[in-house]
Protein backbone atom coordinates (compact mmCIF):
# COMPACT_ATOMS: atom_id res chain seq x y z
CA UNK A 1 0.00 0.00 0.00
CA UNK A 2 1.17 3.51 -0.82
CA UNK A 3 1.27 5.95 2.10
CA UNK A 4 -1.19 8.82 2.40
CA UNK A 5 0.15 12.37 2.47
CA UNK A 6 0.23 14.16 5.82
CA UNK A 7 1.41 17.78 5.65
CA UNK A 8 4.07 19.02 8.01
CA UNK A 9 2.52 20.81 10.99
CA UNK A 10 4.53 23.89 10.06
CA UNK A 11 3.47 23.73 6.40
CA UNK A 12 -0.33 23.54 6.36
CA UNK A 13 -0.90 26.67 4.30
CA UNK A 14 -1.43 25.89 0.60
CA UNK A 15 0.62 28.86 -0.59
CA UNK A 16 3.54 27.89 1.65
CA UNK A 17 3.40 24.33 0.29
CA UNK A 18 3.53 25.76 -3.23
CA UNK A 19 6.13 28.48 -2.82
CA UNK A 20 8.55 27.40 -0.09
CA UNK A 21 10.15 24.38 -1.82
CA UNK A 22 11.72 26.83 -4.26
CA UNK A 23 13.58 28.40 -1.34
CA UNK A 24 14.38 25.18 0.50
CA UNK A 25 16.40 23.87 -2.42
CA UNK A 26 18.33 26.75 -4.04
CA UNK A 27 21.49 24.64 -4.31
CA UNK A 28 19.90 21.25 -4.83
CA UNK A 29 21.54 19.53 -7.77
CA UNK A 30 22.08 16.25 -9.54
CA UNK A 31 24.53 15.29 -12.25
CA UNK A 32 23.24 15.18 -15.80
CA UNK A 33 24.36 15.29 -19.43
CA UNK A 34 22.56 17.29 -22.12
CA UNK A 35 21.98 15.74 -25.54
CA UNK A 36 19.81 16.60 -28.55
CA UNK A 37 17.46 14.25 -30.35
CA UNK A 38 16.43 15.21 -33.88
CA UNK A 39 12.66 15.17 -34.46
CA UNK A 40 10.92 14.01 -37.66
CA UNK A 41 9.89 17.58 -38.53
CA UNK A 42 13.44 18.94 -38.55
CA UNK A 43 13.60 20.29 -35.02
CA UNK A 44 15.10 18.79 -31.86
CA UNK A 45 14.32 17.76 -28.30
CA UNK A 46 16.86 18.60 -25.61
CA UNK A 47 17.33 15.75 -23.13
CA UNK A 48 18.97 15.76 -19.71
CA UNK A 49 20.31 12.30 -18.81
CA UNK A 50 21.17 11.49 -15.20
CA UNK A 51 22.96 8.27 -16.18
CA UNK A 52 24.62 6.96 -19.38
CA UNK A 53 22.17 6.00 -22.12
CA UNK A 54 23.58 2.47 -22.36
CA UNK A 55 22.82 1.70 -18.72
CA UNK A 56 20.57 -1.38 -18.35
CA UNK A 57 18.68 -0.03 -15.33
CA UNK A 58 14.93 0.66 -15.50
CA UNK A 59 14.40 3.96 -17.32
CA UNK A 60 12.23 6.85 -16.14
CA UNK A 61 11.20 9.94 -18.12
CA UNK A 62 10.60 13.21 -16.25
CA UNK A 63 8.28 15.86 -17.75
CA UNK A 64 8.51 19.36 -16.30
CA UNK A 65 5.76 21.93 -15.83
CA UNK A 66 4.96 25.24 -17.50
CA UNK A 67 8.23 27.03 -18.32
CA UNK A 68 10.14 24.45 -16.32
CA UNK A 69 13.44 22.81 -17.22
CA UNK A 70 16.28 20.77 -15.76
CA UNK A 71 16.79 23.46 -13.10
CA UNK A 72 13.25 23.16 -11.70
CA UNK A 73 13.51 22.06 -8.06
CA UNK A 74 10.91 19.29 -8.39
CA UNK A 75 12.55 17.87 -11.52
CA UNK A 76 16.03 17.71 -10.02
CA UNK A 77 14.68 16.31 -6.77
CA UNK A 78 12.76 13.53 -8.50
CA UNK A 79 15.65 12.71 -10.84
CA UNK A 80 18.06 12.42 -7.93
CA UNK A 81 15.72 10.24 -5.88
CA UNK A 82 14.86 7.93 -8.79
CA UNK A 83 18.56 7.53 -9.51
CA UNK A 84 19.15 6.57 -5.87
CA UNK A 85 16.46 3.91 -6.27
CA UNK A 86 18.29 2.35 -9.22
CA UNK A 87 16.64 4.10 -12.16
CA UNK A 88 18.30 5.71 -15.14
CA UNK A 89 16.47 9.02 -15.59
CA UNK A 90 16.03 11.40 -18.50
CA UNK A 91 14.24 14.73 -18.50
CA UNK A 92 12.63 15.71 -21.79
CA UNK A 93 12.57 19.46 -22.32
CA UNK A 94 9.46 20.64 -24.10
CA UNK A 95 10.21 22.75 -27.15
CA UNK A 96 11.31 26.28 -26.29
CA UNK A 97 12.31 25.26 -22.76
CA UNK A 98 15.76 24.13 -23.92
CA UNK A 99 19.05 25.94 -23.44
CA UNK A 100 18.98 26.59 -27.20
CA UNK A 101 16.07 28.08 -29.15
CA UNK A 102 14.19 25.48 -31.16
CA UNK A 103 14.24 25.91 -34.93
CA UNK A 104 10.55 25.84 -35.77
CA UNK A 105 7.76 28.26 -34.86
CA UNK A 106 5.86 25.68 -32.80
CA UNK A 107 6.53 25.58 -29.09
CA UNK A 108 4.68 23.41 -26.58
CA UNK A 109 1.34 23.39 -24.80
CA UNK A 110 -0.69 21.40 -22.27
CA UNK A 111 -2.08 18.95 -24.80
CA UNK A 112 0.90 18.47 -27.13
CA UNK A 113 1.62 14.72 -27.00
CA UNK A 114 3.33 14.25 -30.37
CA UNK A 115 6.85 14.82 -29.05
CA UNK A 116 6.29 12.58 -26.03
CA UNK A 117 4.96 9.81 -28.25
CA UNK A 118 7.99 10.14 -30.54
CA UNK A 119 10.41 10.09 -27.59
CA UNK A 120 8.81 7.08 -25.88
CA UNK A 121 8.91 5.10 -29.13
CA UNK A 122 12.53 6.15 -29.66
CA UNK A 123 13.47 4.83 -26.21
CA UNK A 124 11.58 1.56 -26.66
CA UNK A 125 13.32 0.96 -29.99
CA UNK A 126 16.73 1.82 -28.59
CA UNK A 127 16.30 -0.09 -25.31
CA UNK A 128 13.78 -2.85 -26.09
CA UNK A 129 14.61 -4.92 -23.01
CA UNK A 130 14.27 -2.12 -20.45
CA UNK A 131 11.11 -1.27 -18.55
CA UNK A 132 10.06 2.33 -19.05
CA UNK A 133 8.23 4.75 -16.73
CA UNK A 134 7.27 8.42 -16.84
CA UNK A 135 6.41 11.06 -14.27
CA UNK A 136 4.87 14.41 -15.21
CA UNK A 137 4.45 17.54 -13.11
CA UNK A 138 1.68 20.13 -13.61
CA UNK A 139 1.52 20.89 -17.37
CA UNK A 140 3.80 17.91 -17.97
CA UNK A 141 1.36 15.81 -15.98
CA UNK A 142 -1.53 16.87 -18.20
CA UNK A 143 0.52 16.02 -21.29
CA UNK A 144 1.40 12.61 -19.83
CA UNK A 145 -2.18 11.78 -18.80
CA UNK A 146 -3.53 12.76 -22.22
CA UNK A 147 -0.85 10.66 -23.91
CA UNK A 148 -1.71 7.65 -21.73
CA UNK A 149 -5.41 7.95 -22.58
CA UNK A 150 -4.71 8.39 -26.29
CA UNK A 151 -2.43 5.35 -26.40
CA UNK A 152 -4.76 3.14 -24.34
CA UNK A 153 -3.69 -0.52 -24.77
CA UNK A 154 -0.84 0.42 -27.14
CA UNK A 155 1.08 2.46 -24.55
CA UNK A 156 4.67 1.12 -24.23
CA UNK A 157 5.09 2.44 -20.66
CA UNK A 158 5.14 0.02 -17.73
CA UNK A 159 3.82 2.72 -15.39
CA UNK A 160 3.35 6.45 -14.91
CA UNK A 161 2.84 9.10 -12.24
CA UNK A 162 0.95 12.37 -12.74
CA UNK A 163 1.39 15.17 -10.18
CA UNK A 164 -0.73 18.33 -9.77
CA UNK A 165 -2.00 18.28 -13.34
CA UNK A 166 -4.46 20.94 -14.63
CA UNK A 167 -6.92 18.39 -16.03
CA UNK A 168 -9.53 21.15 -16.52
CA UNK A 169 -7.54 23.87 -18.28
CA UNK A 170 -10.22 26.52 -18.72
CA UNK A 171 -11.33 26.50 -15.09
CA UNK A 172 -7.74 26.31 -13.85
CA UNK A 173 -6.76 29.29 -16.00
CA UNK A 174 -9.43 31.34 -14.25
CA UNK A 175 -8.03 30.31 -10.85
CA UNK A 176 -4.46 31.30 -11.77
CA UNK A 177 -5.68 34.69 -13.02
CA UNK A 178 -6.98 35.55 -9.53
CA UNK A 179 -5.05 33.45 -7.00
CA UNK A 180 -2.86 35.17 -4.39
CA UNK A 181 -3.45 38.65 -5.79
CA UNK A 182 -2.47 37.51 -9.31
CA UNK A 183 1.09 36.76 -8.15
CA UNK A 184 1.10 33.29 -9.72
CA UNK A 185 -0.16 34.69 -13.00
CA UNK A 186 2.55 37.38 -13.07
CA UNK A 187 5.25 34.84 -12.23
CA UNK A 188 4.21 32.51 -15.05
CA UNK A 189 3.58 35.27 -17.59
CA UNK A 190 6.97 36.88 -16.99
CA UNK A 191 8.66 33.56 -17.74
CA UNK A 192 6.42 32.80 -20.73
CA UNK A 193 7.00 36.21 -22.32
CA UNK A 194 10.75 35.97 -21.81
CA UNK A 195 10.74 32.51 -23.38
CA UNK A 196 8.65 33.60 -26.36
CA UNK A 197 10.64 36.79 -26.86
CA UNK A 198 13.75 34.83 -27.88
CA UNK A 199 11.61 32.87 -30.32
CA UNK A 200 9.95 35.82 -32.03
CA UNK A 201 11.96 35.45 -35.27
CA UNK A 202 10.38 32.01 -35.77
CA UNK A 203 6.95 32.97 -34.41
CA UNK A 204 6.66 35.96 -36.74
CA UNK A 205 6.42 33.49 -39.64
CA UNK A 206 2.95 32.57 -38.36
CA UNK A 207 1.80 35.37 -36.04
CA UNK A 208 2.05 39.11 -36.52
CA UNK A 209 3.31 40.11 -33.07
CA UNK A 210 5.89 42.74 -32.19
CA UNK A 211 8.17 42.54 -29.14
CA UNK A 212 6.28 45.48 -27.63
CA UNK A 213 2.92 43.76 -28.10
CA UNK A 214 4.27 40.56 -26.56
CA UNK A 215 5.62 42.29 -23.47
CA UNK A 216 2.36 44.21 -23.05
CA UNK A 217 0.35 41.02 -22.46
CA UNK A 218 -0.65 40.95 -18.80
CA UNK A 219 -3.20 38.16 -18.68
CA UNK A 220 -2.78 34.38 -19.05
CA UNK A 221 -5.96 33.89 -21.09
CA UNK A 222 -4.85 36.71 -23.39
CA UNK A 223 -1.44 35.05 -23.85
CA UNK A 224 -3.04 31.74 -24.79
CA UNK A 225 -5.53 33.50 -27.07
CA UNK A 226 -2.89 35.52 -28.92
CA UNK A 227 0.01 33.04 -28.97
CA UNK A 228 -0.59 29.49 -27.75
CA UNK A 229 -3.81 28.93 -29.69
CA UNK A 230 -2.92 30.37 -33.14
CA UNK A 231 0.63 29.01 -32.97
CA UNK A 232 -0.66 25.46 -32.59
CA UNK A 233 -3.75 25.38 -34.76
CA UNK A 234 -6.51 26.23 -32.26
CA UNK A 235 -9.17 28.83 -33.07
CA UNK A 236 -8.88 30.61 -29.70
CA UNK A 237 -7.92 30.09 -26.06
CA UNK A 238 -11.13 28.28 -25.12
CA UNK A 239 -10.79 25.93 -28.09
CA UNK A 240 -7.26 25.16 -26.92
CA UNK A 241 -8.37 24.55 -23.33
CA UNK A 242 -11.14 22.19 -24.37
CA UNK A 243 -9.02 20.14 -26.76
CA UNK A 244 -5.91 20.02 -24.57
CA UNK A 245 -7.49 19.14 -21.21
CA UNK A 246 -6.61 15.60 -20.16
CA UNK A 247 -9.64 14.89 -17.96
CA UNK A 248 -11.70 13.21 -20.74
CA UNK A 249 -8.77 10.85 -21.39
CA UNK A 250 -8.46 9.55 -17.82
CA UNK A 251 -11.11 6.88 -18.41
CA UNK A 252 -9.16 5.31 -21.29
CA UNK A 253 -5.82 4.93 -19.48
CA UNK A 254 -4.72 1.29 -19.65
CA UNK A 255 -1.27 1.78 -18.09
CA UNK A 256 -0.87 1.53 -14.29
CA UNK A 257 -0.87 5.20 -13.32
CA UNK A 258 -0.57 7.07 -10.03
CA UNK A 259 -2.37 10.42 -9.91
CA UNK A 260 -1.38 12.75 -7.05
CA UNK A 261 -3.44 15.87 -6.41
CA UNK A 262 -4.21 18.26 -3.56
CA UNK A 263 -7.68 19.72 -3.13
CA UNK A 264 -6.16 22.97 -1.83
CA UNK A 265 -3.95 23.50 -4.92
CA UNK A 266 -3.92 27.31 -5.32
CA UNK A 267 -3.09 27.18 -9.03
CA UNK A 268 -5.76 24.73 -10.18
CA UNK A 269 -9.53 24.61 -10.13
CA UNK A 270 -11.30 22.14 -7.84
CA UNK A 271 -12.82 20.87 -11.09
CA UNK A 272 -9.37 19.53 -11.98
CA UNK A 273 -9.43 17.11 -9.04
CA UNK A 274 -10.32 13.68 -10.48
CA UNK A 275 -12.73 11.32 -8.72
CA UNK A 276 -12.92 7.54 -8.94
CA UNK A 277 -15.67 7.95 -11.55
CA UNK A 278 -13.38 10.06 -13.75
CA UNK A 279 -10.62 7.48 -14.13
CA UNK A 280 -10.10 3.94 -15.36
CA UNK A 281 -9.51 0.91 -13.15
CA UNK A 282 -5.78 1.17 -13.91
CA UNK A 283 -5.45 4.51 -12.12
CA UNK A 284 -4.46 4.79 -8.45
CA UNK A 285 -5.66 8.07 -6.91
CA UNK A 286 -3.87 9.84 -4.08
CA UNK A 287 -6.05 12.90 -3.48
CA UNK A 288 -5.20 14.82 -0.31
CA UNK A 289 -6.92 17.72 1.39
CA UNK A 290 -3.65 19.64 1.57
CA UNK A 291 -0.38 19.75 -0.34
CA UNK A 292 -0.50 22.84 -2.55
CA UNK A 293 0.82 22.75 -6.12
CA UNK A 294 3.72 20.31 -6.55
CA UNK A 295 4.44 20.81 -2.85
CA UNK A 296 3.54 17.86 -0.61
CA UNK A 297 6.05 18.63 2.13
CA UNK A 298 5.79 16.52 5.27
CA UNK A 299 7.97 15.77 8.28
CA UNK A 300 8.19 17.04 11.84
CA UNK A 301 11.47 18.96 11.59
CA UNK A 302 11.39 22.32 9.72
CA UNK A 303 15.14 21.99 9.14
CA UNK A 304 14.73 18.57 7.51
CA UNK A 305 11.61 18.72 5.33
CA UNK A 306 10.43 15.46 3.80
CA UNK A 307 9.57 15.61 0.09
CA UNK A 308 6.74 13.08 0.03
CA UNK A 309 6.54 12.99 -3.78
CA UNK A 310 10.11 11.71 -3.91
CA UNK A 311 9.08 8.82 -1.66
CA UNK A 312 5.78 7.77 -3.20
CA UNK A 313 6.68 7.91 -6.92
CA UNK A 314 9.82 5.70 -6.77
CA UNK A 315 7.97 3.36 -4.41
CA UNK A 316 5.06 3.06 -6.86
CA UNK A 317 7.38 2.35 -9.79
CA UNK A 318 9.27 -0.29 -7.80
CA UNK A 319 6.01 -2.01 -6.92
CA UNK A 320 5.18 -2.23 -10.61
CA UNK A 321 8.63 -3.69 -11.39
CA UNK A 322 8.08 -6.40 -8.78
CA UNK A 323 4.73 -7.28 -10.38
CA UNK A 324 6.43 -7.52 -13.77
CA UNK A 325 8.97 -9.94 -12.34
CA UNK A 326 6.39 -12.30 -10.80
Amino acid sequence: MLPEFKPAWWMRNRHLQTIMPRFFRPFHSTGYQLTQLETPDGDFLELAWSTPENNQAPLAIVLHGLEGNINSFYAKGMMKKLKQHGFAVVLMHFRNCSTEVNRLARAYHSGETEDLNFFVNYLKNKFPSRVLFAVGFSLGGNVLAKYLGEQNQQCPLTGAAVVSAPFELSASCQVIRKSLGKIYQKYLLDRMKKSMHRKLPQIEQQINLTPKQLMAIDDLWQFDNQLTAPLHGFSNAEDYYQQASAKPYLKTIATPTLIVHAKDDPMLSIKAVPTRQDVSEHVTLRISEQGGHVGFISGSNPFKPVYWLEKIVPEYFQQLIKKEQL
